[in-house]
């Protein structure tokens, strides 16, 4: 066993002010125990949480320890100027013409902390895919539940677009497959011959293969909750597990960015089934369907709407200048380990 960084520490006069400013930068909720005038308060963040704790002595010279930022959804030039709304103060700028380069702030303490450029700008700076992340699934998983929780409940039984099962059939098969992918990272030692040996069967024939199955007592709702209790493990195994790790799919040995990328185009997609049955509008940001093409599709027409590319690489619609999909499939092996094999 070894150790694990469980928080980072810093000392401050006013530790629920100082950790406020700090939620509302990173988007992350302060200890539901905490309270103003507590001497200690812990910003809950992925991996390590932030804890703050007041001390009388005050800050005396530079940081020997900083927090560098990298926003995901913005250029680093606007989460600069959000900061600074929030109270944060430029101490230097270190941004250069060519787009690389860093600002330093100081926190409504003095602390100081760096703000690189978002991933977007490094991937278009290095020449690099945007990688599809724990968070991209928690997104998909998260405006998928959105949408579907307001579709009437009649109208369930219903067929789910062009499939053979129904809508409920078709959520629960999703979750199922949330729930598939999350296991397949969580043995010590992943199988690379085969699934976790769940035992998987349908509820009637015809209907899908599940491990997971949704309580029809509890209604629409329940089942929407395993959905997103689903996705949850998976985001979690996908944030936790080493990059190295490799496991078995039928479609290629995966690392967990190549099952979460899995995750997302089952969410996507299958939410479009969903719309189409339950009668409601679904349109996934374009981003999130580029990670996941470049991820798992690399041969997808570039360019263009990239939801439309992937439906039709799912073999959901057409694609001008493109012949329909009728078979498809694909790579989830890591890129290095890719050919051009997605034709399906």
């Amino acid at each position: 066993m070894t150790s694990h960084v469980r928080h980072i520490t810093i000392d401050c006069a006013d530790p629920y002010a100082l950790g406020g400013f700090w939620a509302r930068a990173l988007d992350a909720p302060l200890s539901g125990e905490d309270r103003p005038g507590d001497p200690e308060v812990l910003l809950e963040t992925p991996g390590a949480g932030v804890l703050f704790v007041r001390v009388a002595e005050k800050k005396q010279t530079k940081n020997r320890v900083h927090l560098d930022l990298q926003p995901q959804d913005r250029s680093r030039d606007e989460e600069v100027e959000r900061l600074l709304a929030l109270g944060a103060t430029l101490v230097g700028d270190h941004r250069r013409p060519n787009g690389r380069g860093w600002a330093t702030l100081a926190d409504p303490e003095g602390n100081e902390f760096c703000v690189e450029c978002g991933a977007a700008e490094r991937a278009a700076l290095t020449g690099s895919r945007l990688p599809v992340t724990a968070d991209d699934v928690t997104t998909a998983v998260r405006l998928a539940v959105d949408v579907l929780a307001k579709a009437p409940a009649e109208r369930w039984e219903d067929r789910a677009g062009s499939l053979e099962w129904t809508c409920w059939e078709t959520a629960e098969h999703l979750g199922d497959d949330l729930f598939a992918y999350a296991v397949q990272l969580g043995l010590r030692t992943p199988p690379l011959d085969r699934e976790v040996p769940y035992r998987w069967t349908p509820e009637r024939a015809g209907g899908p293969y599940n491990a997971v199955f949704a309580d029809r007592e509890a209604g629409p709702a329940g089942l929407l909750a395993t959905v997103e209790a689903s996705g949850a493990l998976l985001a979690s195994m996908a944030r936790t597990t080493p990059p190295e790790v490799r496991s078995y799919h039928g479609y290629g040995i995966s690392d967990p960015e190549g099952f979460a990328a899995m995750g997302v185009v089952e969410t996507l997609v299958h939410t479009h089934d969903l719309a189409q049955g339950l009668g409601l509008a679904w349109a996934p940001p374009a981003a999130l369907c580029d990670r996941a093409l470049a991820r798992l599709f690399p041969d997808a027409p570039p360019g263009g709407d990239r939801w439309a590319v992937l439906l039709w690489a799912t073999g959901r619609a057409g694609l001008p200048g493109h012949p329909r999909r009728t078979a498809w499939r694909w790579d989830g092996r890591p890129l290095e380990d890719q050919t051009a094999s997605s034709a399906g």
